[in-house]
């Protein structure tokens, strides 16, 4: 999904005249869209190097046992083989994480998830890789898996750090607190695979110094530099990541469980060593959205003014902690959505399992909370005979409200606003306006329904996202511009996934500086870091970097000038590559003004501060909010059971429109990956063991199955604290649009 916004803005730029306008509001297209449409740009799994030898990993077929024996001698006794390495072969630290550091490189005594790797080979084919990895004799005495998440609380311990991961109590006003209309609900949501549309592939190439260089689709590199370099036991500086193409990115995007095999081949062998996943190794490798269980009861007074909400909330980390924690926040944080509640008492847990593991992905957290707190709202509609929408509207939250954690809402809030405009939205014409030979009926075009028995059903959902990271994760991001020769270029660590930031970033230059011509430099760990690329960061943090670089260098080309005629640099202005003073008395092009000299400087961007929640679950735990609702209309067939959406409008607040093209194109990936999420999406794992784990058996949407996407509010209120003022605006759709579509199924 996240190649969308690079096709959406290559299809524009072939029909748009040439002198289509450059700079922040313009809808410049991404400068590698041309060979992203085409396929020929390069990925990691294009790569080539002399002397390359193929990678293999033997993974686990249980999804708990103990390990017995390890035997590798046929392994290395077969023609063309290399290398085999288990978890006797690392050098360094043994564990890694991306949240927290309990996962073993391999397993060594116990395996706690189907598919967790146990050995990796390095062989001259690939295929004799494969059957070498295969050719490795591990002796398993099998153990019960411990898959349920509420059974965890009483089972034996799975992992030495134990079966809870996070408890997260939040208590908010008064305990006693009662309303006059109560609702109670159960729901649980299954688990969602990320799916890029291209599996792990990943280069890795030895040093002359010791080191070794890997070239991978990574969206937070120096991050998973520093985990692999502490597993290989050398020093950062000697672990060099380079950033390939990333196809596709809704979660962080490489696995580093794949990466460590990789390197550590390179090592053992001296030689290049490639790997490329296979689609079933991707889904047992990666991590995947939390499945989740909630118990809700909601009090209302006789209006419908919420009074207060309790919740119980079970995350299913899988069999390793990674980023449970933070999604854990996330979901209790927001669990009572964007609404005003002056009394909420929220428990929450994430427990590992012997399921395979749960981590980020695009809205972790507020996703599964959202489908929860949506359905109580249509329950209390329904129990007061109130319109589900003007229900929400008497309880919408707005800037300057507090939230359960007790924060303050200081940026824009203009949820009423959102969910007014998508209400207010024409309904799409209902198929009896039609001949009846032209109905899309459920099921599609070959489907057995009948038309008399197909219903239609409206439903909404309002959701929120935190942007950034949260409770006091230092967010910093660097940037250099350097100009010379009238072309400028960006350095700066942060990873386009497909959200945009190479062309926000020419778009921020172009802008300060007037220059046409702008590159951004491709991404390695010898540049500062930038962080990952996720929840938004990239456009506030680095984008800011950027700015604030670029503003730095503009100040750098027209001191000489505004020091000549005698003004302040705040007097003059750059448009169209040209500087001119507020008189007229100063006219003359940059690339007249720099006058064959090389300008650069290099700016760092960190937000204010945030703090974890405390013991109540309360604190300023996050930097910034975004907020969307969604109408859904959907057809069912009430004998088959079979759903079509019929179409999504959705109103979101932006802060700022930065490039009308890919922001639509984003809001519109988000939500098809919300419809997939709550009518396709559902990764089945039978007694911890993954069942049909391909495209096949795991059915995404595609372009076929996305509905009509209504985009019908756009909210420009600018959050001051943000540079430009914009919000990020891939999760919230995501997090919203399936609750739309339950709460339409319910209708």
């Amino acid at each position: 999904m996240s190649d969308e916004a690079a096709t959406a803005a290559a299809t524009e730029t072939a029909t748009a005249p040439e002198s289509l306008p450059h700079g922040i509001g313009s809808s410049l297209s991404p400068a590698d869209a041309r060979a992203k449409t085409e396929g020929t740009f390069p990925y990691a799994a294009d790569l080539w190097a002399e002397g390359l030898l193929w990678a293999a990993v033997l993974r686990s077929p249980h999804p708990h046992a103990r390990i017995v024996s390890i035997d590798t001698r046929h392994a290395r006794e077969m023609p063309g083989v290399r290398a085999v390495v288990t978890h006797e072969d690392v050098p360094g630290r043994p564990l890694y994480g991306r949240g927290t550091a309990d996962r073993p490189v391999f397993a060594s005594d116990v395996v706690r998830h189907h598919g967790e790797p146990i050995a990796a080979v390095a062989a001259d084919h690939p295929d004799t890789a494969r059957m070498a990895a295969a050719a490795v004799i591990v002796e398993y005495e099998v153990l019960d898996p411990v898959t349920d998440p509420e059974q965890a609380f009483e089972a034996e311990p799975l992992h030495p750090d134990g079966n809870l991961v996070r408890h997260i109590p939040l208590r908010h006003g008064d305990p006693d607190a009662v309303g006059e209309v109560v609702v109670e609900g159960l729901y649980r949501i299954g688990r969602q695979d990320p799916a890029p549309i291209g599996a792990e592939a990943g280069l890795a190439v030895p040093r002359p110094d010791g080191g070794v260089e890997l070239y991978l689709g990574s969206t937070d590199p120096h991050a998973d530099r520093d985990a692999l370099a502490a597993c290989y036991g050398l020093e950062p500086e000697r672990v060099k990541i380079v950033v390939t193409g990333v196809p596709g990115a809704t979660a962080d995007r490489e696995d580093q469980g794949f990466q460590l095999p990789l390197g550590l081949l390179a090592l053992r062998t001296g030689c290049p060593v490639k790997l490329t996943a296979t689609r079933e190794e991707s889904f047992l490798g990666h991590a995947h959205r939390h499945p989740t269980l909630l118990r809700y009861r909601h009090h209302a007074d006789a209006e419908g003014r919420l009074v207060k909400v309790e919740a119980q909330i079970l995350l299913d980390a899988g069999a390793y902690a990674d980023t449970s924690g933070e999604a854990l926040a996330a979901a209790v944080s927001f669990a009572c959505g964007p609404y005003v509640v002056p009394n909420a008492f929220i428990e929450g847990w994430a427990v590992r399992t012997n399921n395979p593991p749960s981590g980020h992905v695009r809205g972790e957290g507020a996703m599964q909370v959202c489908a929860a707190y949506e359905a109580q709202m249509d329950k209390l509609a329904k129990k007061l005979g109130v319109d589900p929408a003007e229900l929400r509207l008497r309880n919408v939250l707005a800037t300057g409200d507090v939230l359960p954690t007790g924060q303050t809402v200081t940026c824009p809030a203009p949820v009423a606003e959102l969910l007014q405009a998508v209400r207010d939205h024409p309904l799409p014409a209902l198929p009896k306006d039609t001949p009846e030979e032209e109905w899309l009926l459920p099921g599609g075009l070959e489907g057995a329904g009948e038309p008399g028995a197909v219903r239609r059903g409206v439903g909404y959902g309002l959701g929120m996202v935190h942007m950034l990271g949260a409770e006091g994760a230092d967010e910093v991001s660097t940037a250099t511009v350097r100009v010379q020769n009238g072309v400028a270029t960006v350095l700066c660590a942060a990873v386009e996934t497909g959200q945009g930031f190479t062309t926000l970033a020419r778009q921020i230059v172009q802008e300060t500086l007037g220059i046409d011509e702008v590159h951004v430099a491709p991404v390695d760990t010898d540049q500062p870091p930038a962080g990952a690329g996720c929840r938004g960061r990239h456009t506030w943090v680095s984008g800011g970097a950027v700015e604030r670089a670029a503003k730095m260098v503009r100040t750098q080309l027209l001191q000489p000038l505004a020091h000549k005629f005698g003004m302040s640099t705040e007097l003059l202005q750059i448009t169209d590559g040209k500087i001119t003073s507020y008189d007229g008395v100063l006219s003359t092009t940059v690339t007249e003004a720099m006058d064959g000299k090389e300008l650069w400087a290099t700016a760092q961007c960190r937000p204010h501060p945030t703090e974890p929640l405390d013991e109540a679950g309360q604190g300023d735990a996050f930097v910034g909010l975004a907020f969307c609702a969604v109408r859904a209309v959907v057809d069912v067939d009430i004998e088959l059971g079979s759903v079509r959406v019929v179409e999504l409008a959705v109103a979101q607040d932006v802060g700022r429109v930065l490039n009308p093209a890919q922001l639509a194109s984003r809001i519109e990936a988000g939500v098809t990956q919300g419809v997939g999420i709550a009518l396709t999406e559902n990764l089945r794992t039978p007694r911890g063991v993954i069942r049909h784990p391909d495209l096949t058996g795991y059915a995404l949407p595609t372009a076929l199955d996305a509905p009509d996407i209504q985009i019908v509010k756009l909210v420009e209120e600018r959050d001051v604290v943000a540079p430009f003022g914009a919000k990020a605006v891939s999760a919230v759709p995501v997090v919203t649009s399936p609750a739309a579509v339950a709460s339409a199924v319910r209708a």
